[in-house]
C-alpha cells in the first residue's frame, strides 16, 4: 500500500497520524480502546485491515488496550529505540505502526501480551459489522468463538 502523506494528515487526527506514521505512542489511560468492553472488531485506521478482536482483549492494567493474539494481519521487527529491545507490531497491508508484543500476557492464553495504541485502530462494534463491510468476521463474536 503506498502511502500518500498528505492525504493521510488529512485522514487522519494528529496521534493517529503520529502514532502510525512517526511510530509514535498516545499517552496511557487517556485514549479511546483501553477500557472499551463491547464485542467488535479493532481495524487498522489507515487501511481498515482486521486486526484484533474483544474476545482477545483483556486488560493487562498498562493503560492501552492489550490483546493475547491478532488475527493476522500484521508484521513483527525488532525495536531498540530508546535504548529498549523490544518487538514492534505494524499492520501488514498500511504498515502501520501499531505498538509492541511483551511475553508477559496471560499464560493460559499463549503468555502474549500484544500492547496497541488506541490512535492506530478503529473499533466497529459487533453489530455494525454488516453495515461496515465486516460481516465475514461475525462468526468469531458466535456462542462458541468458531
Amino acid at each position: 500500500m503506498k502511502k500518500d502523506n498528505k492525504t493521510l494528515r488529512k485522514k487522519l487526527t494528529p496521534m493517529q497520524y503520529h502514532v502510525t506514521q512517526e511510530d509514535g505512542t498516545e499517552p496511557p489511560f487517556d485514549n479511546d480502546y483501553y477500557n472499551e468492553t463491547r464485542d467488535g472488531l479493532y481495524v487498522d485506521v489507515v487501511s481498515g485491515e482486521p486486526l484484533f478482536t474483544s474476545r482477545d482483549k483483556y486488560d493487562a492494567g498498562c493503560g492501552w488496550p492489550s490483546f493475547t493474539k491478532p488475527l493476522g494481519n500484521v508484521n513483527t521487527k525488532h525495536d531498540t529505540r530508546y535504548g529498549m529491545r523490544r518487538t514492534e507490531v505494524r499492520s501488514e497491508k498500511a504498515d502501520s505502526h501499531l505498538g509492541h508484543v511483551f511475553d508477559d500476557g496471560p499464560p493460559e492464553k499463549g503468555g502474549l501480551r500484544y500492547c496497541i495504541n488506541s490512535a492506530s485502530l478503529r473499533f466497529i462494534p459487533v453489530d455494525r459489522l454488516d453495515a461496515e463491510g465486516y460481516a465475514e468476521y461475525k462468526h468469531l463474536f458466535e456462542k462458541d468463538g468458531s
